[in-house]
C-alpha cells in the first residue's frame, strides 16, 4: 500500500546506505523504515526512518504512549501493558516495517506480527538489565 509513495525513498536509502563506508550491520543495527497507517483513509498513511532496528521498534511504543497521552491528557503519568500496546497495533489499518539488508541491496519487509515478536524481545531484553 506504501509502493508509490515510498519508491522514491526507498531508492534513496538504498543508493545512501549501499555507497557509504558503513559496515555490515545485522538487522538490529540496518537502517529501518516504519510504516503506519492508522485508519483505513489513504491520508493516514505516514513513514518514518530510523538508523537501527531498535529506534523503530522504540518509536512504535513512543507512538502508543503520544496517542495515550491524547486520550489521558490530565494524567501525570502514562502506564501500560504489553498486551495493550499489541492491542493497539492490532488495532491499526496496517503497520509494517522495512529493514535495510546491505548485502543485498534491498529493503525487506516485515509485518505486524514480526513487529510484535521483536517488541517483545525488546522489552524483556530492557527488563532484564
Amino acid at each position: 500500500w506504501y509502493q508509490r509513495r515510498v519508491r522514491g525513498v526507498l531508492n534513496y536509502y538504498t543508493n545512501y546506505y549501499y555507497k557509504s563506508n558503513l559496515r555490515v550491520m545485522s538487522s538490529s543495527n540496518s537502517h529501518t523504515i516504519l510504516l503506519v497507517m492508522p485508519s483505513h483513509k489513504p491520508t493516514s498513511r505516514t513513514f518514518t526512518d530510523f538508523e537501527t532496528l531498535t529506534e523503530a521498534l522504540e518509536g512504535v511504543c513512543k507512538i502508543y504512549e503520544e496517542h495515550l497521552k491524547e486520550l489521558n491528557p490530565s494524567s501525570l503519568s502514562i502506564t501500560y501493558d504489553i498486551s495493550q500496546l499489541f492491542d493497539f497495533i492490532d488495532d491499526l489499518a496496517d503497520m509494517a516495517c522495512l529493514i535495510f539488508n546491505r548485502e543485498q541491496r534491498v529493503y525487506e519487509p516485515k509485518d505486524k506480527e514480526w513487529i510484535k515478536e521483536k517488541i517483545y524481545a525488546l522489552l524483556r531484553k530492557q527488563a532484564g538489565k
